[in-house]
């Protein structure tokens, strides 16, 4: 496994990164030269049109979708250097990702979801850890109930406690409030930036709401695969000053 090994090197960084695929009309550009560096402990909101590339970026970010070219930095590695394994055990140890469809497993109570994770990393303390995530979300009343017997909004709490839970570097959150009410998915938003003020994770928030966004320190917009903007939200100093002008 290869490790950065510079203090300074920025949580994640993001160096000409392209993807294409291939299709039967022939290849297409999904990532068109990505250049993005984003230090520890930040926040970014990740915005642009459908079809821009912003699920496509976080997918390249988790070691879940191999870049065509380009290298790959995150959390003290280098992503596109490693096997399948260690992108495995990278995701375990260092990765918390937060989907519009919550995945839950069925067939598993809201305790045994959120254990999960600690059970690959081979915790004893799986399930008693488990129990204080969803505690933290507002969910200890609902430690046996299965994600049938949950509201929306109690199925993305459940679904963020898991991601937590293992308190990984970086948080990914893609559309987190997309199936959501207007009432719940404010809710769920207060408690992913709570969380990820509490533990100090490096946030990326995919979302189509430019006032959402710009609850972040940055907001990078992209179009067409690439970076079309980069300009600081309201959580940044640059951007409480502009506000103020």
């Amino acid at each position: 496994m290869t490790t950065v090994k510079s203090s300074t090197e920025p949580q994640i960084k993001l160096s000409d990164i392209h993807l294409t695929l291939q299709s039967e009309a022939g290849p297409v550009n999904i990532l068109r030269g990505i250049d993005l560096s984003v230090a520890k402990g930040a926040a970014v909101g990740l915005v642009g049109p459908s079809g821009s590339g912003k699920s496509t970026l976080i997918m390249v970010l988790a070691g879940l979708e191999k870049p065509t070219s380009g290298v790959v930095r995150a959390a003290g590695h280098v992503l596109t250097d490693m096997s399948e394994d260690e992108l495995a055990r990278f995701r375990r140890d260092a990765i918390g990702i937060v989907f519009q469809s919550f995945h839950l497993v069925p067939t598993m109570t809201a305790l045994e979801n959120v254990a999960i994770p600690l059970e690959l990393a081979g915790r004893s303390d799986a399930f008693a850890h488990a129990a204080e995530e969803l505690d933290d979300v507002g969910l200890g009343h609902r430690l046996t109930h299965y994600p049938s017997q949950l509201s929306g909004g109690e199925q993305q709490r459940v679904a963020l406690a898991r991601a937590v839970v293992a308190n990984p570097k970086i948080l990914l959150a893609d559309e987190p409030t997309g199936n959501l009410d207007g009432a719940t998915g404010d809710q769920i938003i207060d408690l992913i930036f709570r969380l990820h003020d509490e533990r100090d994770t490096t946030l990326i928030l995919i979302t189509h709401d430019p006032s959402l966004a710009s609850r972040c320190d940055r907001v990078v917009g992209l179009r067409d695969g690439r970076v079309e903007s980069d300009m600081p939200g309201i959580a940044s100093k640059e951007g409480i000053a502009t506000l103020s002008r």
